[in-house]
């Protein structure tokens, strides 16, 4: 096992990943930059240093720096999380090139499924289905014009590198397609800095389900029950359960296995996700891209499965064989997540920053919250709003939900705004309750342009009804004991010689 491990990311992934390697009896080391020298990680580590200015392209995108910290401080592993470096295959290089291991893939594998087009040749190769399009990048406009007519509309257009949702674009109109090419080309480059893009159909209804693979450095590799990942704003996921309410063992079976078939292309031999759209008419699935890291919703599949996937991930970059085969993996339950954003839902999900004034976190069986929250911290606006993620299990679906919605009842952030009320929306939604749901849900079923314009008057009204109730209760009350509406009332010396309490009618 290794000396130790320093934690190239900040936030309460730090803080997972630190835990499994406590587990391990391996020591940690937080990097943080100059907004976060008070973040939770950093006093939950071992060691931290600090790495740079609070812009992430000068802390936590520089790995010259986090090299530089490694070989002072005698790490020899690299856990880099997720986002910021995690699918950075020239810093699992330059990580080698120091004899320092990348907890993660091996470099090729991120490299191959970093890019949609170079990914989608690999798994096609092996046989894995791909969505209706092309295979290589657009040259022209006047090939997406091609293209768009053979594969028929409508039609989106998408980014070649990055991801996260970012530069997706859907054509319902040939005559849209010129402009659709040239804004999305500028867009990828600026986003990514390469303006690669391509054409696919565009599947009605869609559904995000992903499955979980797990690999060793010894060729071994297995696949966990799905995720169903449907619930979005922006392209990015806000709720997701395990396993989905659409798929039966047999479908199971075969995404599973579509999704070794794609991990095999690349020789995967970490913990990683391939992500399927799937048709919800026909339950067509098709390959939409490979993760090469630890997924955010990673925590659904531990509660299901009962396996530690960031602690197997560590074991299996020490050199470690995977502990288990295929037929031991089992699905047992229900588990859901909420990922608990610094947003206003009723303002476009726009990011809240500011200081936490007040906490209460959920707690109870089988609910795990996983946070980098404390009373007093101040959130940044330079990073990912994301705060926590509330998980659950249940036996069943129905009590995975009512158990859920007690955990964020009993959630309370205050001094910032959060999704903790809009979670609760979705999940007494009728649509939801029905597994009714595909990755438009939210635009479809929730309007928050509306729902910002009607809140501050349901607001008002609330307060109002509020302040003339304590006012109406307070005047009984000071009438009943002789004192006046104005602030007068009995004395200090008279509320004692009565040998009564004083105390403030209405609360």
């Amino acid at each position: 096992m290794f000396k130790k491990i320093l934690i190239a990311n900040r936030g309460e992934i730090t803080i997972r990943v630190i835990r499994a390697c406590k587990e391990l009896g391996v020591p940690t080391v937080a990097v943080f930059s100059e907004a976060d020298r008070a973040a939770l990680h950093v006093r939950a580590a071992d060691e931290a240093y600090c790495i740079g200015p609070a812009p992430s392209r000068d802390s936590y995108l520089r790995y010259d720096r986090i090299l530089e910290v490694a070989k002072a401080c005698g790490a020899d592993a690299i856990h880099p999380g997720y986002g910021f470096l995690s699918e950075n295959a020239e810093f699992a290089e330059a990580c080698a090139a120091q004899g320092i291991t990348f907890i993660g893939p091996n470099p090729r594998a991120i490299r191959v499924m970093g890019n949609k087009t170079t990914s989608r040749v690999a798994v096609y190769e092996m046989g894995v289905p791909l969505v209706p399009g092309m295979r290589e990048n657009l040259t022209s406009e006047d090939q997406a014009l091609e293209w768009a007519d053979r594969i028929g509309f409508p039609i989106m257009m998408k980014a070649a590198a990055g991801g996260g949702g970012k530069v997706l674009r859907m054509i319902a109109r040939r005559e849209d397609v010129a402009a659709a090419y040239r804004a999305a080309k500028s867009e990828s480059l600026a986003a990514f800095g390469d303006d690669a893009v391509y054409l696919e159909r565009y599947i009605e209804n869609p559904r995000h389900i992903e499955i979980q693979v797990l690999g060793d450095k010894h060729g071994n590799i297995i696949y966990c029950p799905e995720r169903e990942c449907s619930i979005q704003r922006r392209h990015q996921k806000v709720i997701e359960e395990a396993p989905s309410p659409i798929v039966d063992p047999e479908m199971r079976r075969q995404m599973g296995e579509a999704a070794l078939r794609a991990a095999r292309a690349v020789d995967y031999d970490s913990a990683g996700t391939v992500e399927f759209i799937v048709s919800g008419k026909s339950r067509e699935f098709f390959f939409l891209e490979m993760n090469t890291r630890l997924q955010v919703e990673h925590p659904i599949t531990e509660m299901i499965t009962g396996i530690d996937l960031c602690k197997e991930m560590i074991r299996s970059a020490a050199g470690y064989e995977l502990p288990f085969k295929q037929e031991d993996i089992q699905c047992n339950g229900h588990a859901l997540e909420c990922r608990i954003y610094a947003e206003d839902p009723d303002n476009r999900f726009l990011p809240t920053p500011g200081k936490i004034i007040g906490l209460r976190v959920p707690g109870g069986p089988w609910v795990r919250d996983e946070s980098g929250m404390y009373e007093g911290l101040d959130v940044p606006i330079h990073y990912d709003p994301m705060l926590s993620k509330l998980v659950v299990w249940g036996s069943t679906r129905e009590r995975m939900v009512t158990r859920m919605l007690r955990a964020l009842s009993e959630y309370a952030v205050k001094g910032i705004k959060t999704t903790i009320p809009f979670h609760a929306r979705v999940l007494r939604n009728e649509k939801f309750l029905a597994g009714d749901i595909d990755t438009n849900f939210i635009d479809t079923q929730f309007r928050p342009q509306d729902e910002a314009r009607e809140k501050p008057h349901e607001d008002i009204a609330l307060v109002a009804a509020a302040i003339k109730a304590y006012r109406r209760d307070k005047a009984k009350a000071l009438g009943r004991l002789g004192g006046t509406s104005e602030g007068g009332g009995q004395d200090a010396s008279a509320w004692k010689a009565s040998g009564r309490v004083r105390r403030d009618p209405g609360f």
